[in-house]
């Protein structure tokens, strides 16, 4: 079976997430988007991990799922959609503390096929810090012993660290991570199939570094609301199970881990150095002649994914296998829109032209990645105009830093305007022009 996987999600335990991200709503927006398996986040926490055994139910071996499908859409235009939804145990792990003389901090996705596997996790973990403070616990606990844990508490378990190139809380960070996967994992490296690159990063940029050739590269939106699910997702072709979808990672090879749909990694908020503060956005080689110094404030500036990817890569272009997984290069639907409509992506005209396309193709990947351009036209020249250029590739690019997400365009604004002049953007629908 093929289906689309998002494996990192947050729950409303979580800090800075939306009291939205029920599995009632994460179900539902996943159907939306065109997910069939999403991560439950979070069941370190005790309450949510409550929430979770309420709400879901064993379906497929390792999966489950909602207890109640039958949910009212978010929208009456949303058809309905025979493809299942199912969860899988997921958390995620900050882990802050002090390896070869220097302060680490390191987040880490782990992987479970049952409840029983999760309370056996949560009890060692509670012993070591407080687990219900936050749904992604900071613990005083080294990777490597996390990863101990985890192979002696749930067997069939694994673990992903997460973001790899986030500056200040991943595996190889600018600002707290590590050189080598070797040194933040020691003996237990082989244990370690899969990286998850983050939204400043793809595949294309960690394959400029021979040491990461054997890892599986995954994608996840780490979304803190159900409407942001999907902004990175993993495509697999296996039996539909939590078994098929981790030996899957472990092989990871195209016919059956087929690969990952990516943010542009220059709209990440950390694609680029820089300090935010001072509106100060550097390529390397400016951080490099500025010695790593804010220009404005002489502060330190924060060193970027695109900065330490290069400190790190030993090949000067990425290199592939026959048999390697293949990546799609998307932004999301509602960034389009926005675009195209001269308006923001959370109005009430790009709301209703999503609703339009999402009642047209089913889902927002039936938009992004599967509708001829012949179908897009037929709802608008222009749409389907821009998710040529998108997939192409052909776009306008505009690096995120210090925390600032980055620009994507697809059209020249003078372009741009031209095209309004000769057909309206959505069904006639006249666009708003852009204040100047």
């Amino acid at each position: 079976m093929n289906y689309i996987a998002d494996l990192h999600v947050h729950s409303p335990f979580s800090r800075a997430t939306s009291r939205e991200c029920s599995p009632t709503e994460l179900f539902a927006w996943a159907r939306i988007k065109g997910i069939q398996v999403v991560g439950s986040g979070d069941f370190t926490h005790p309450g949510w991990l409550q929430r979770l055994k309420e709400d879901l139910e064993p379906a497929e071996a390792g999966l489950f799922r909602l207890r109640n499908e039958n949910i009212t859409p978010p929208h009456p235009t949303q058809p309905a959609t025979p493809e299942p939804v199912r969860f899988i145990l997921t958390a995620e792990i900050s882990c802050i503390y002090k390896r070869h003389g220097a302060v680490r901090k390191v987040h880490n996705l782990v992987y479970v096929p049952d409840f029983p596997s999760a309370e056996r996790i949560n009890a060692r973990l509670t012993r070591i810090g407080n687990i219900h403070s936050d749904g992604r616990p900071i613990l005083g606990l080294d990777s490597r012993e996390l990863l101990e844990i985890i192979l002696e508490e749930a067997p069939e378990g694994f673990l992903v660290p997460a973001h790899i190139w986030t500056p200040w809380f991943s595996l190889f960070g600018s600002k707290s991570g590590f050189d080598q996967i070797e040194d933040c994992f020691g003996d237990l490296t082989p244990q370690i199939f899969a990286l998850e690159t983050g939204l400043s990063s793809d595949p294309d940029m960690n394959r400029m570094i021979s040491a990461l050739d054997r890892f599986a590269l995954i994608s996840n939106s780490d979304c803190h609301s159900p409407s942001r699910l999907g902004r990175e997702a993993n495509l697999f072709s296996t039996d539909y199970n939590y078994f098929s979808l981790r030996d899957a990672l472990k092989k990871n090879s195209r016919d059956v881990f087929l690969g990952t749909i990516e943010f542009f990694p220059e709209e990440g908020k950390y694609h680029l150095d820089g300090h935010r503060a001072c509106g100060v956005r550097f390529e390397p080689n400016e951080t490099r002649r500025a010695e790593n110094r804010c220009p404005v404030c002489n502060k330190p500036l924060t060193v970027g994914v695109l900065h330490r990817v290069l400190e790190l890569a030993d090949r000067q272009e990425p290199l592939y296998s026959d048999t390697s997984p293949v990546f799609h290069s998307l932004v999301p639907l509602a960034e389009v829109l926005g675009e195209i409509l001269r308006v923001g992506p959370s109005s009430k005209a790009v709301q209703r032209a999503y609703w339009l396309a999402i009642g047209h193709f089913g889902s927002e990947f039936g938009v992004l990645l599967r509708a001829s351009k012949e179908d897009l036209a037929r709802i608008s020249p222009l749409l389907a105009e821009g998710i040529i250029r998108m997939r192409e590739k052909r776009v306008m690019r505009q690096g995120g830093f210090d925390g600032e997400f980055g620009t994507i365009r697809l059209f020249d604004e003078d372009e741009l305007g031209r095209l309004h002049d000769s057909f309206g953007p959505f069904l006639g629908e006249k666009p708003r022009r852009r204040q100047k």
